[in-house]
């Protein structure tokens, strides 16, 4: 089993992950719009998690330097996107999580959200982990696309090093499975990678969404299948992992981000109940075999 700890310590309604907790959900937009959308869809999601008896963690980005195009939308950046998070945190009362691309931005977000995320793109930078790790702030490190599961190792190792130096009080750290690249434009799935991650201790996260898009595949912009989303849940669960990763959107066709792949706020409920009776019958087999 992998290692349990809370999330969120503080919020109304804290999350654990890993070992025999429930499935923890991290769901949200792609990037900060509208406030309201934001706050309307963060209630939706911790609504139909709390109804599951799953765990909830909100997601969404105050900026996305990772695009295709200089034409593409980024968000509102820093500032005033972390003020939209902490309404998130206060007003619906669950943990909230964001990405950090550079060290200058990581002690800013700590004042705010839960989880501190790294992209993968940013997953070797050993100087942004080991920041956002010394916050004593839980840490999701997306694997890059360009990694094996068993490099993952390295990650946990700049993790616990930066961990021991610094000693913050609380932490975690959640690695992240979002596709491996395979050619152009395309990104495939090795689930036995998920047991490897799993192997180094720490809880697995599977992105259903991000692992479902064709990278730079739509002109300016990325593609994507999104029709594949509770196959990729299920299959995940069934393999093992402690949470999942997904991007919801109450108009997917209108969204300024991942348009291709967000889930629509109405087709969330059901895949994460299949989701959540997949995980809970994984669990019972594992225990029943050990």
């Amino acid at each position: 089993m992998t290692r349990t700890f809370e999330i969120g310590r503080g919020c109304d309604r804290p999350a654990r992950v890993g070992g025999t907790a429930p499935l923890l959900v991290i769901a949200g937009p792609c990037v900060i719009e509208e406030t309201d959308m934001v706050l309307r869809t963060a209630d939706t999601l911790a609504r139909t998690c709390r109804e599951l008896g799953l765990g909830f963690v909100f997601k969404c980005s105050y900026l996305k330097d990772n695009r295709t195009s200089a034409r593409s939308f980024v968000g509102p950046g820093l500032e005033d996107g972390l003020r939209v998070l902490e309404r998130v945190r206060r007003e619906i009362g669950v943990p909230v999580l964001t990405d950090v691309h550079e060290r200058t931005e990581v002690s800013a977000a700590a004042e705010v959200v839960d989880v501190l995320q790294i992209p993968a793109f940013l997953c070797r930078q050993t100087r942004l982990l080991s920041e956002a790790a010394a916050t004593g702030r839980c840490v999701n490190v997306k694997k890059g696309q360009f990694l094996a599961p068993e490099d993952v190792e390295h990650l946990v190792g700049k993790y616990e090093a930066a961990v021991a130096a610094a000693r913050p009080p609380g932490g975690g750290l959640l690695i992240t499975e979002r596709g491996t690249s395979f050619g152009y434009h395309e990104l495939v799935v090795d689930l036995r990678g998920l047991e490897t991650m799993r192997e180094y201790g720490w809880p697995v996260v599977f992105d259903v969404t991000h692992s479902l898009q064709r990278p730079a595949a739509a002109g300016g912009e990325s593609g994507g299948e999104r029709r594949f989303a509770p196959l990729m849940a299920r299959a995940a669960c069934a393999a093992g992992v402690d949470a999942i990763f997904l991007e919801a959107h109450p108009e997917p066709a209108r969204a300024r981000s991942d348009r291709a792949t967000q889930i629509p706020l109405a087709e969330v409920a059901p895949l994460l109940a299949a989701a959540r009776d997949f995980h809970a019958l994984e669990r019972r087999m594992r225990e029943a075999t050990a």
